[in-house]
């Protein structure tokens, strides 16, 4: 802890220094006052929150020409890492990537980093992880993601970060359609359409992506097709409404360990579906979300699932105090399924479990400002469980404004995992008798803006100490869930982000996580970098990715992964209605794992063309 005291230190007489210099800021005015909803549940300045929260915004998922939108995040948020296992597709069951780290919390399967769509909790009834093949790049207007525990105002899994999707809108009256095509090594192909519409009010606005590629290794094929819609109302300057549905089927296969037999192929359809009432006063703010998400999963082995998670959220901020908005709010959550396998007892079946979980929750968050330069906050959560009881969850934290371009940042917050229907009922391991996981998160955070406008830098340090950590040892002759595990890690994130002209920009994410135990899937160092270059019809990108202490297994032997990546993207515009571009990634060709003994491919090569038309609703 003192090794934490004193960087804080430092960053805080950093801070002061920069505050005394002279920076003409207008310029970049952007940077300043970029507004988020993930941390408060209310359209507020990132100055204004404690937590460390990164914006990945339309423009930079548009120029990944990814599909896919979890490998748009693992390049441009620091600390943030993504496992993958070949050139698309991440797939599910053993074998499968797609594991998502921060701050040291990993897991498989993936439970301790909640991803969100507009606020709503997207994983599985049964398995308590999302399906990360299910999110896709074109639906995206910005993802919102908060560093540390976000337990407070969204509840269970947000133990390490919360990775928050905002769900494009068309801006005004009018239209657009937007087409990718895209072809490229180990025939892999990628095709895209999106489409919106405005006039009066109402809007509608919808995808289909379909995903295929033969893999890099013999049977490691992948396909999959998402669809997705969107319609909303405006009835007033005070109200709106919205709904939204999205479906994906696909089908995927394991290649296995490279010491192994193949694994099995899966056949899986995901779909979700939401409902949002908001209402806009002069002092007040809120919404009703209602939601349902479901999935059908079979195995060629004979395991079938089926599950489902429904609920609402209710939030309303009120601002009726001067210069305070408090925000309070209720959730409640339903989740559970069936698993069994129909090969087991001579074909007769056997069902594994029927269990379902409920979950709800009464929270405040309340923030204040002292003066123009000081805002405090507090929040509180009570969560309560059908099976453990309950648990409480406060947070608090100061965002100080030492200066125009200068803001510093402290927050102590707790984080909890309810035990999944995995950990507590299925398979031998199983234990009814499990209670939450919990954590605590101290961070401190200091961002500039230099170079009259043209340089933002953000610098964050935390510390972040578990217990209750379930975990399978041996009792009795046999495996056993139990709560034993503990773990006390700490880190830095940092982030550049450089905007010398409008035609040249450059960016750096840093996350270092010094863990006392390895875990699998987190790295120790994960650098990425990037330039890019846009004038008149081209556009120019190259990227550098370094990762360091990545360990692939730590168990019976532990086995590490460092790897340096070179990737590069060049498009050219045809014309206002097309361009075109080409990709290559690992352009060295070098030899890595990401997985225990599922080599990632070598160099690939990947190229495409884009179609844009918009205009004015008659």
């Amino acid at each position: 802890m003192k090794k934490i005291s004193s960087t804080v230190a430092c960053i805080f007489m950093l801070a002061s220094a920069y505050a005394q210099s002279s920076i003409d800021t207008g310029s970049n005015n952007i940077l300043l006052n970029e507004v988020v909803l993930t941390g408060s549940k209310t359209a507020v300045s990132k100055n204004y929150i404690p937590f460390n929260i990164t914006v990945v915004g339309r423009q930079q998922i548009e120029n990944s020409s990814e599909s896919a939108l979890l490998p748009v995040l693992a390049d441009n948020v620091p600390g943030l890492f993504v496992t993958e296992r070949g050139v698309t597709g991440f797939g599910v069951s053993t074998g499968a990537a797609g594991s998502i780290s921060m701050r040291g919390l990993s897991g498989s399967p993936n439970t301790r980093v909640l991803m969100l769509i507009n606020g709503v909790p997207q994983f599985m009834g049964i398995f308590g992880h999302p399906l990360p093949d299910a999110y896709v790049a074109s639906d995206a207007e910005k993802v919102e993601v908060l560093h540390g525990s976000g337990s407070v105002l969204y509840g269970t899994n947000a133990m390490g970060g919360v990775i928050n999707i905002i769900t494009r809108n068309q801006p005004s009256d009018g239209y657009h359609v937007n087409a990718r095509v895209v072809y490229g090594s180990f025939n892999t192909q990628k095709y895209m359409a999106h489409a919106g519409w405005r006039k009066k009010g109402f809007s509608i606005m919808g995808s289909v992506n379909h995903d295929r590629t033969d893999g890099h290794r013999p049977s490691s094929d992948f396909k999959i097709t998402n669809g997705y819609l969107k319609m909303g109302y405006v009835f007033s300057s005070r109200f709106n409404i919205s709904a939204e549905t999205n479906i994906a089927k696909y089908l995927s296969t394991d290649p296995g360990p490279t010491n192994g037999s193949v694994g099995n192929s899966i056949d899986i359809v995901r779909g979700s579906t939401y409902l949002t009432l908001a209402n806009t006063y002069s002092k007040s703010s809120g919404m009703v979300q209602l939601f349902y998400n479901y999935g059908n999963h079979k195995i060629t082995d004979g395991f079938r699932s089926t599950d489902g998670n429904y609920g609402f959220s209710v939030s309303q901020s009120f601002r009726h105090i001067k210069n305070n908005t408090s925000t309070i709010g209720f959730d409640y959550k339903h989740y559970g399924g069936k698993a069994q396998n129909i090969f087991a007892m001579n074909g007769q079946g056997i069902v594994f479990g029927d269990h379902t979980i409920t979950e709800y929750a009464p929270y405040l968050l309340t923030q204040q400002t002292i003066s123009s330069k000081l805002t405090l906050s507090a929040g509180i959560r009570r969560e309560q469980h059908n099976v453990f009881g309950s648990v409480l969850v406060p947070s608090g934290g100061v965002a100080y404004r030492a200066a125009a371009a200068t803001t510093i940042k402290a927050n102590v917050s707790k984080g909890f995992r309810s035990p999944t229907i995995l950990d507590l009922y299925l398979f031998p391991p199983a234990n009814p008798l499990l209670q939450p996981e919990k954590m605590m998160n101290y961070e401190a955070s200091v961002s500039q803006v230099l170079a009259k406008g043209k340089l933002k830098t953000e610098l964050t340090v935390f510390n972040v100490r578990g217990n209750n950590m379930i975990q399978t040892v041996f009792q009795n002759g046999g495996p056993k869930n139990v709560n034993t595990g503990s773990f006390n890690n700490t880190g830095m994130e940092w982030s550049v982000h450089y905007f010398y002209n409008t035609h040249f920009t450059a960016m750096l994410a840093y996350g270092y996580t010094n863990m006392k135990q390895p875990v699998v899937a987190a790295p120790k160092h994960l650098l990425n970098t990037a330039l890019n270059f846009n004038k008149n019809k081209w556009m120019l990108h190259t990227a550098l990715q370094w990762v360091n202490g990545l360990y692939t297994q730590v168990t019976p032997a532990a086995v590490q992964s460092n790897y340096l990546l070179l990737n590069a993207r060049a498009g050219y515009r045809i014309s206002k209605l097309a361009d075109i571009f080409v990709k290559g990634e690992n352009l060295t060709n070098r030899k890595y794992e990401i997985n225990y003994a599922y080599p990632m491919p070598g160099a690939t090569v990947l190229g495409g063309i884009n179609f844009h038309l918009q205009g004015k609703a008659d």
